[in-house]
């Protein structure tokens, strides 16, 4: 893994295109069981991060990390800000206290989001929520980078575990959010966090160097 800020700008950057591009699509989804909201409320915190990309280029990852983290909490409505503030400051804590951004060091910051997340949203692993796609996602990636593979394999083998993930969670009932009070009736159709990572990751992939 490349030690610059320049490949964390670049993976921000994918992220915040993805939410912006898709605004239209992951509302829909949100709106079969939740409010509705979330296509909404994603690509606005998201177009602020985009344009502060283009603004201070000289902060190390853990700085710049914990920037987009006050962005999105601060301009994101609904549950999506805190909950994805908090795993931007959760990866730039770790990132800020590392030498360097190796390949444990990215596991560890994903880690620490993930952890954020579920402290944050009360929620784990069969709740439905993003992590349901997140964290086999991760552990993919971390089982691909034991098994020494290269950047591209391991990105784009975590892109396909988290892409079956998300669509898997259609067989989940909503624990959690707007989309539990709907009971079993939130049975049927994915989880828009869910997809809303795997589409990330996605781009992230096609988009890799």
């Amino acid at each position: 893994m490349a030690d610059t800020t320049d490949l964390t700008r670049s993976i921000v950057r994918v992220m915040a295109q993805t939410a912006i591009d898709n605004e239209e699509y992951f509302g829909e989804l949100d709106s079969i069981v939740g409010d509705g909201d979330l296509g909404f409320s994603l690509a606005r915190g998201f177009e602020v991060v985009a344009q502060e990309l283009n603004t201070t280029e000289d902060e190390d990852p853990g700085a710049f990390l914990r920037r987009v983290a006050i962005l999105i909490t601060s301009r994101t409505g609904g549950t999506s800000g805190p909950i994805w503030g908090t795993a931007f400051l959760r990866a730039a804590t770790v990132a800020s206290a590392a030498a360097r951004i190796d390949r444990p060091t990215v596991i560890a910051m994903l880690r620490a989001a993930i952890e954020g997340i579920k402290a944050r949203g009360k929620a784990d692993l069969g709740d439905k929520t993003l992590l349901d796609a997140l964290q086999p996602g991760v552990d993919e990636l971390e089982r691909q980078f034991t098994r020494d593979a290269s950047d591209v394999e391991a990105i784009r083998a975590t892109a396909r575990v988290m892409a079956q993930q998300a669509e898997a969670t259609a067989t989940l009932q909503a624990r959690r959010g707007r989309a539990s009070y709907a009971g079993p009736r939130s049975i049927g159709s994915p989880d828009p966090g869910a997809i809303v990572v795997a589409y990330m990751m996605r781009a992230v992939s096609e988009s890799w160097k």
